[in-house]
């Protein structure tokens, strides 16, 4: 199935007049509340809120993502940190009627899955907003049981606004029942009942005085997770036993001459950790463990997928990481094909991380044994909490180290300090973590128009050897990271800072084009992430100055944007710089 599904999904929507579209980046562009992507909409959001699509208002894709909210749930049978998202669009274009009809006949036609398998649930409706009995209708017709409807509410069935303000709507999920004998009722809380795709109406605006008014533009925005359909179509309950994982689950028995039978949690941990740094690491942006925002991520995922080898015995000098990433490039290259393009990184990364993690084991290792010389008879929490916050200690580690001695382990208080640090944590960053449509505000326009710019005047200073690798930005800053190997003097700082205010006070006018991706690169238009885009495509013109292929949003003319300022210029990673700027 692993191998048939995606095709069998972009060819169906296809059929029906959708264009396909090339994934996104994992990294947001120009969305500072997300550190990635993590679900198929946000790399649309300009286009779900009124913007032109330059393939039309049908959209299809597989979409990379990650998602963090649980990640210390990954190690059971169905959680993932990377993984895959199948979804279509209607850009105001066909609404609940198509989109119901066309999951019904993907599933039950093109997936041949027995129609008394299916489920679905639809919203019931609130104090602001009626039932939704016009979904439920389109269900009825296409000869779901009424029995088989269950009407659910705000938690379960709507979706949005992101954001204080903004679109939102009802939504329909779809469930597949995975038991021996199908009941004759849908019941949410069994268990065997499965959701496998969800369909989403953005129907409604929510205002600034809590109302709820009708979109002018109404979007569909649907998802099917890939690893969980396979699972479920394949009879997985464990989704590391679908094929999927196969290679991957295989690989790590070799290493460690271990079965998956008894080691489940560890190879779990490892297989999907190593897939996760893999995509990261192989994404076109560059990011490289370092102690902030995705670089800290990568590192996190890194060195859990390296305690749990400890775990199984896997000898850690050996090249074990980097051999289980090849089974990844090998099972999606054909997919992504940065992950072929940046082999050699994607081990270079894993390979210096191990070489680091290696060193902090051994200082842990030495915090241990200082403080056992003394008479303890029990580890106590905080050095437990300790070893595992700053050294990467699993608990499991420090507790097979003090029973080598002896010595018990205050597990109950660890735990407390772990579920504390872990509410500070999710409240800590809920913004940062929260999928949904970026800020669309004013500043944050026109810092987005300023990192075209800043690109072109670096260009200008730097050569045209500097291309851009990542920004971000807020309605505070600007961030922009691009490729150079050294630090800027303080000359070539005050030169591409004069240059991008040169650049405003001409007033250059922001003019967009729709044109072949061919034609766009052959007159010298800048793009990031090249494979992101299909073969019509959207380029900004900034007077003679700059030309990129971008999504926007953008002002009109530079002449709004005020002055521009470096604040800081920095180091990313290696080979690449960041600087931070503001408009005043």
């Amino acid at each position: 199935m692993k191998e048939n599904l995606k095709k069998l999904y972009i060819d169906f929507f296809v059929s029906k007049g959708h264009a396909f579209i090339p994934s996104a980046s994992l990294i947001p562009e120009n969305d500072p509340s997300v550190l990635f992507n993590t679900a198929g909409m946000q790399p649309l959001v300009p286009y779900l809120m009124g913007k032109e699509h330059p393939l039309g208002k049908r959209l299809t894709d597989y979409q990379k993502c990650i998602r963090l909210t649980d990640l210390d749930s990954v190690g059971d049978t169905t959680h993932h940190t990377f993984f895959e998202m199948l979804g279509n669009w209607s850009l105001g274009d066909y609404f609940k009627k198509e989109a119901v009809s066309y999951s019904f006949e993907f599933l039950t036609k093109v997936l041949n899955i027995p129609v008394e398998r299916l489920g679905v649930s639809v919203f019931r409706g609130n104090e602001f907003v009626p039932f939704d009995d016009e979904t439920k209708e389109c269900w009825l017709n296409l000869g779901i049981d009424s029995k088989k409807i269950v009407a659910l509410g705000e938690d379960d069935n709507w979706w949005g606004p992101a954001n204080v303000v903004g679109p939102c709507g009802p939504d329909t999920e779809i469930f597949y029942y995975r038991g021996e004998d199908v009941p004759s009722s849908f019941d949410v809380n069994d268990k065997n009942w499965v959701e496998i795709w969800n369909n989403v109406f953005m129907q409604y605006e929510k205002t600034s005085n809590g109302s709820f008014v009708p979109l002018k533009q109404k979007n569909v925005d649907t998802g099917m997770g890939y690893e969980r359909v396979v699972a479920v179509l394949e009879g997985c309950y464990d989704s590391y036993k679908s094929s999927v994982w196969i290679d991957i689950i295989k690989k790590i028995e070799e290493i460690s001459h271990l079965s998956y039978e008894g080691n489940e949690r560890s190879m779990r941990i490892i297989a999907d950790h190593v897939r996760s740094a893999v995509f990261i690491a192989g994404d076109d942006v560059g990011i490289k463990p370092s102690n902030t925002d995705q670089g800290y991520i990568l590192r996190r995922l890194i060195r859990r997928a390296i305690r749990h080898a400890k775990n199984l015995n896997i000898d850690l000098n050996s090249d074990f990481l980097e051999d289980i990433a090849q089974i990844v490039i090998d099972n999606y290259k054909d997919y992504y094909e940065e992950l072929a393009r940046n082999k050699e990184v994607i081990k270079e990364v894993l390979r210096q991380e191990k070489i680091k993690f290696a060193r902090t084991l051994e200082k842990g290792i030495k915090e241990f044994e200082k403080a056992v010389s003394s008479s303890i008879k029990v580890i106590p929490k905080d050095l437990a909490f300790h070893l595992y916050d700053t050294f990467g200690f699993p608990i499991e580690l420090t507790c097979e180290m003090a029973s080598e001695r002896s010595l018990d382990v205050d597990v109950e208080g660890f735990h407390e300090k772990f579920r504390e640090h872990q509410e500070k944590s999710r409240v800590g960053s809920s913004k940062k973590f929260a999928g949904g449509l970026g800020d669309h505000s004013e500043i944050s326009i026109k810092y987005h128009t300023a990192t075209h710019l800043l690109n072109a005047a670096l260009k200008k200073v730097l050569g045209d050897s500097v291309h851009q690798k990542g920004s971000n930005i807020t309605t505070e800053r600007m961030r922009f990271d691009f490729s150079w190997d050294r630090k800027m003097t303080d000359l070539e700082i005050k030169k591409t800072e004069e240059l991008v205010n040169q650049y405003i006070k001409e007033a250059l006018p922001v003019v967009v084009k729709t044109m072949k991706k061919e034609e766009a690169l052959n007159i010298g238009a800048e793009a990031m992430f090249l494979d992101k885009y299909g073969d019509v495509v959207t380029v900004y013109f900034i007077g003679d100055v700059s030309k990129e292929l971008c999504g926007g949003p953008h002002v009109q003319n530079t002449s709004c944007l005020g002055h521009f300022k470096i604040i800081k210029e920095e180091a990313c990673s290696s080979g690449v710089r960041r600087i931070k700027a503001i408009l005043e």
